[in-house]
């Protein structure tokens, strides 16, 4: 009976003719302006609420739309303070 052996599941390279970027080593994003943008798409959407609305409807999908991308963004920063914690 042969003993099971345990080999090391290696991951292939990255193939700098797909990804150009990978000659130089970045892959990576760009998180000040992802925050940037993110609360201005925040604030152009609680500026929207000024305007000739008839009902209200339009206005609770605005807040909610600012409230859940402010929230994303919040997450966004704290996971980004706490990772080197872990």
């Amino acid at each position: 009976m042969v003993a099971p052996t345990k080999q090391i599941e290696t991951k292939p390279q990255v193939d700098p003719r797909d990804e150009p970027s990978a000659e130089w080593g970045w892959h990576g994003s760009f998180p000040k302006a992802t925050q940037v943008m993110g609360w201005t798409i925040v604030f152009v959407l609680l500026a929207m609420l000024i305007g000739n609305h008839e009902g209200n409807v339009e206005n609770l999908w605005l807040v909610g739309f600012a409230a859940v991308i402010a929230g994303m963004l919040v997450a966004d920063i704290r996971r980004r303070r706490l990772s080197w914690r872990r």
